[in-house]
């Protein structure tokens, strides 16, 4: 099959590259426009576009794709990649964490007659979780499970129907991370069996979404990253987990504003002690136990400004505060 690719993060390039390997053939990529980022701030190529790059694959980098932009220089880049797609020969648009809205008009022309449309790969099970940040807002919730649909696109958001539905359990332990990488996986294997299923002519069963259990997953932002003492256990370990990488969770102590990358409920018992809401009550190996407005939760990696992630009791004693007079600051 002959497929038109769009994405630009490290969780689209793997689906892209199980495409490629999987004998199907790239005919053309969508990615975001370079970005700088690093310590440099040097302009740096998508994952998406690395790929494209290393297999001779040619690349489009539009800043938008409707046509109706009044800024000329987004108004000429969105008419090329128009007439571009629509003056190749290609069998299905697989689209994955591109970032850009895809109009109706282009949806159109992957619809034409003797194509199969537009797949997205989205990393929940719709409709829970439409939008931005579907796997950072399930660990948030404390969902127990998640999942890859595969969805034939229309114009809106996430709302088309779905043709293939895999799931998979969130781990007490699970980070953004380590979910985005095994979703990775399997929205990779999902989307190969999809076009495989295709290209032997086989039906695929188009599933509408229930209009019960709509979620959105708002984009995260950096502003979210400050923990809330005051919240239960059980909501800060989600917000860690989930804010791991990105934005990365923070609390302030012994006037420093630390990075918390790691944590769990602590067994029953295992804490000897309460106090006030912030107090760190305790270590536990390398961890350490912090007051909560409810319960208890146990942190293990720690970064301080300019540092290195480090185990968290290492952490807090390199401030050269003694344990009792440890605190971490509420939010105000």
């Amino acid at each position: 099959m002959k497929i038109v690719f769009a994405g630009t993060p490290e969780f689209a390039a793997q689906a892209m590259r199980a495409i490629h390997t999987a004998g199907h053939e790239i005919v053309l990529a969508f990615t975001q426009p370079d970005r700088r980022a690093g310590r440099g701030m040097h302009l740096q190529a998508s994952p998406v576009k690395e790929f494209a790059l290393e297999n001779n694959i040619p690349v489009l980098q539009p800043e938008t794709l409707r046509r109706t932009s009044v800024d000329p220089q987004k108004k000429v880049q969105a008419d090329e990649a128009y007439e571009r797609l629509s003056s190749i020969e290609f069998d299905a648009m697989v689209v994955v964490a591109y970032g850009l809205i895809l109009p109706q008009e282009i949806l159109d022309i992957s619809e034409r007659p003797g194509r199969f449309g537009s797949f997205n790969i989205h990393a929940s099970l719709l409709p829970r979780w439409r939008g931005a940040a579907p796997i950072q807002r399930a660990i948030e919730a404390g969902d127990a499970k998640t999942g890859i649909c595969i969805m034939q696109m229309d114009a809106g958001l996430d709302t088309g129907d779905t043709v293939l539905v895999s799931g998979l359990d969130i781990t007490p332990d699970e980070t953004s991370a380590s979910l985005h990488d095994r979703l990775a996986q399997l929205g990779a294997d999902s989307i190969v069996s999809v076009l495989d299923a295709l290209q032997q002519s086989k039906n695929m069963n188009r599933v509408p979404q229930p209009n019960e259990g709509i979620t959105y997953a708002e984009k995260i932002l950096k502003s979210e990253a400050e923990i809330d003492w005051s919240l239960s256990a059980k909501e800060i370990d989600q917000r860690i987990r989930a804010f791991n990488p990105f934005p990365g969770a923070t609390g302030q102590v012994g006037g420093l504003v630390l990075k918390l990358w790691d944590s769990r409920i602590p067994e029953i018992g295992a804490v000897g002690s309460t106090g006030s809401v912030g107090d760190v009550l305790g270590f536990s190996g390398d961890g350490v136990y912090i007051q909560c407005g409810q319960g208890v939760v146990e942190v293990m990696h720690m970064q301080k400004p300019g540092g290195k992630k480090i185990d968290a009791k290492t952490c807090l004693q390199s401030i050269g505060v003694d344990q009792k007079q440890l605190h971490f600051l509420s939010k105000e």
